[in-house]
């Protein structure tokens, strides 16, 4: 790696790690730096091509040196100096994990528009302001890299921003407040300023090809954050100050994927945050619940912060932000999740699972790992169930959430729990056979069947379900006569059916 030396990767300490980009893949050797950790080790292997060895310095200078050689060719560099500063400023935007581009450039895919998205929790300042210097530098730098990867012909450029919740954490501000709003309307008002400063440069360089759009929206007059606002104003300034813009169109919010992963970001672009805690695999493959980063931000006020909120919270945080977009925000991906509370735990180490209101229970069944995870009322009852496996495949575990989702929303509306463990004890499909771990229950046909049976053990008292029979738990077991269904109808029709009597007519000619 001797090009590297001389930049910010000189000295820059690696660890390795196997890691895949989901369960079901297989896992490939990563190099990352070492204050990162095993999520981001699984990002990049989704990020990079291939299926082979990654290392996060060579990946990124496949992108990085390109684009800073293709911009002195272009004239957006002047010089080899600007060229250097250009290179050197990526690097550290992505060490930092404050910033970094979509997967069009990571991938180097000439026909997929680029897009760069900013991480806003890592422009948290230590004294709990935001480094609102810093943010507009980076949008800048994203402005230029992306006009240079789009051969400076682009009129629409794509920079946005991430996890406008887990900065909102990280100030103490709740998503669904006016303080909230107000600072989330002077990130969007600032990026948009930032960017449009920058393409107003570009355009005194090579030439302006858009008016500047003299009624920009005032951003909001003043914020909880020390500065935000006047920070917020003074680029609107700028760009309204520049004799004209390169581009029509440069700030936009996408939906999150494997860069934002990469980064660190937990929501996408205004998404309200999942909750307090997280679930995630420890290192002997068992789900263990953390808390999420903003929590650790937040600290005691995290199950506050960061509890669910109405969709009408994030309708309210998207007009509060869209006069200073230039395209529509996302719909977040989904609701958030019932919130869980959350502890303070260390950023790397053994996985400390939290202790929600209800119960976990961890088996084998068949020889696969399961969870059971229930949350309860304040009388004890289950209100939400889940069920983890580790080693089926994506498709088999997403019908299983979808399922016990459905159970839990039935569970909340009033629906009895014995009403589905009689629909759901002794079923039959893999895996099934001996259970491990749980000292009641021996054998199970199913999955679903150990986990009602263990639910009405434990809610409804019941002990009158008893181990299937060995045979039964067999994979080409078939069920007993009285579980089975007719396969053909009693009793036949003594008429002919129509296709019949067709085949009794013959062709006279």
């Amino acid at each position: 790696m001797s090009q590297l030396r001389g930049t910010l990767w000189d000295g820059v300490a690696l660890w390795r790690v196997r890691a895949a980009p989901e369960p079901d893949a297989a896992p490939r050797a990563i190099a990352l730096p070492v204050a990162w950790e095993e999520e981001e080790a699984a990002a990049l292997a989704a990020i990079a091509p291939g299926s082979g060895p990654v290392a996060l310095p060579r990946l990124a200078e496949a992108w990085i040196a390109p684009l800073a050689e293709r911009g002195r060719q272009l004239g957006i560099l002047a010089d080899a100096a600007e060229q250097r500063d250009f290179a050197e400023g990526l690097r550290a935007l992505l060490l930092s994990r404050r910033a970094a581009p979509g997967l069009a450039l990571w991938r180097q895919e000439a026909k997929a528009a680029p897009r760069f998205v900013l991480n806003l929790p890592e422009f948290l300042s230590p004294e709990g302001g935001f480094a609102a210097e810093d943010y507009a530098a980076s949008v800048a730098l994203a402005v230029r890299a992306l006009d240079i990867a789009t051969g400076a012909k682009a009129s629409r450029l794509s920079v946005g921003f991430a996890d406008l919740a887990g900065l909102l954490a990280g100030l103490r501000l709740a998503y669904d407040s006016a303080e909230g709003r107000a600072v989330g309307a002077a990130i969007a008002a600032l990026t948009r300023g930032a960017a449009e400063a920058e393409s107003g440069r570009l355009a005194e360089r090579l030439g302006a090809r858009e008016p500047v759009a003299l009624l920009a929206p005032a951003p909001p007059g003043a914020t909880p954050v020390p500065g935000l606002a006047e920070a917020a104003r003074a680029a609107l300034d700028a760009a309204a100050g520049c004799a004209g813009l390169r581009h029509r169109a440069l700030v936009a919010l996408a939906a999150p994927d494997a860069v934002e992963r990469l980064l660190g970001a937990e929501s996408g672009g205004i998404a309200p945050a999942q909750g307090p805690s997280r679930l995630t695999l420890d290192r002997d493959g068992w789900v263990a619940e953390l808390p999420t980063r903003a929590a650790l931000r937040a600290g005691p006020a995290a199950e506050r912060l960061l509890a669910p909120v109405p969709h009408a919270a994030w309708i309210a945080m998207a007009q509060a932000v869209a006069p200073y977009l230039h395209a529509a925000p996302p719909l977040p991906a989904a609701e958030p999740a019932p919130a869980r509370p959350a502890a303070p735990a260390p950023a790397r180490g053994p996985a400390l699972p939290l202790r929600p209101s209800g119960a976990v229970w961890k088996v084998t069944v068949g020889g696969h790992r399961v969870v059971l995870r229930t949350s309860e009322d304040a009388n004890g009852q289950p209100t939400e169930i889940a069920i983890a496996l580790t080693k089926e495949g994506a498709a088999y575990r997403s019908l299983m959430d979808a399922m016990t989702q459905s159970v839990s929303i039935a569970l909340a509306a009033g629906v009895p729990l014995a009403a589905f463990v009689d629909a759901h004890a002794y079923t039959r499909f893999g895996p099934a056979g001996a259970v491990e771990g749980d000292p009641a229950i021996r054998r199970a046909t199913s999955v679903l069947d150990w986990a009602f049976r263990k639910l009405a053990r434990e809610y409804l008292g019941r002990r009158d379900l008893p181990d299937p029979a060995e045979e039964d738990c067999a994979p080409d077991a078939v069920g007993r006569a009285a579980e089975q269904a007719p396969l053909l109808p009693l009793d036949l029709p003594e008429t002919p059916s129509p296709r019949a009597r067709r085949k009794q007519l013959r062709l006279v000619g």
